[in-house]
């Protein structure tokens, strides 16, 4: 496939790395839940990532880690739409994390570019409410669902074949819709319904899932995996969470989602320059 990525207004060359920085308009986030819950601090927090170097925004108005409770359309967009709308012009694509069609629908009418679905696109209208747009498209991996997928130890027969025939399957359907197979990107979903060890393995092996051709979007910022293997606090993971995304470039990741952009940007110009041996602009 080409190695170009349609974006809504955008189109990246996905020849080096992109990073996506995270802007959570929630007040039950993991990492950072209630920092940025309200519109000004949102937009400031944004444009901070854009002057660090964010590529791309992904801003999300539902908390999605394990046991997080349901948000409603009507609050999540009362979260985001303020904010898109302060930051359709900022010179960056808006991608919005959510799985209701409604919402997707509302904010791509707004102005957002991409759509990153941890559900993968299943949801009843969630294909029909993007096939006519030119938004990019992330389908994510997930076992289960955000408020049970960690109660119990996911099980998997065979871990990195279940998430590529997902994935591939997921992609085919979008296909299927005559969608543009340039607006597709594939997250295996680190954290969504796998053991920390189910990670590492996923991570060591992640190559494997490019075989589909589509480029993957990799979000391990500050996960609990980091904190297992290192015995970090969520707030004290940022050397853990380099590791991580220098790890999954180096398997063939094309984007990487964090929460701290100036040091995954910085991180990424060395080990881009160690691979060149130059320093490149």
């Amino acid at each position: 496939m080409a190695n170009n990525f349609l974006c809504g207004r955008f189109e990246f060359d996905l020849e080096r790395p992109l990073v996506m920085g995270i802007v959570n308009v929630t007040p039950d986030s993991f990492s950072d839940g209630g920092q940025h819950d309200d519109t000004d601090a949102a937009v400031a927090h944004a444009r901070r990532l854009i002057d660090e170097g964010a590529q791309i925004l992904d801003l999300g108005g539902e908390s999605t880690r394990p046991g997080a409770d349901p948000v409603s359309v009507a609050d999540e967009l009362d979260r985001l739409l303020p904010v898109i709308e302060a930051l359709r012009d900022c010179g960056v694509p808006l991608s919005i994390d959510t799985f209701k069609p409604e919402v997707m629908r509302a904010t791509l009418d707004a102005g957002a570019d991409m759509i990153n679905d941890i559900y993968g696109f299943r949801q009843p209208g969630a294909i029909e409410a993007v096939a006519q747009s030119r938004c990019g498209l992330c389908v994510m991996h997930m076992k289960g669902e955000p408020r049970t997928m960690q109660a119990t130890p996911p099980e998997y027969s065979d871990l990195i074949g279940e998430i590529g025939l997902f994935l591939g399957a997921r992609a085919q359907k979008l296909r299927a819709a005559w969608i543009d197979p340039r607006r597709i990107v594939l997250d295996p979903g680190f954290g969504f319904g796998k053991t920390a060890d189910q990670n590492f393995q996923l991570l060591r092996r992640l190559s494997s899932l490019r075989s589909g051709g589509y480029p993957l979007l990799i979000g391990l910022s500050r996960k609990n995996m980091i904190g297992q293997a290192t015995g970090r606090p969520v707030g004290d993971r940022l050397a853990g969470s380099i590791a991580a995304a220098l790890a999954c470039v180096a398997r063939g990741a094309s984007i990487v989602r964090v929460h701290d952009v100036a040091a995954t940007v910085d991180a990424l110009k060395v080990w881009q320059a160690a691979e060149q041996g130059a320093i490149t602009s």
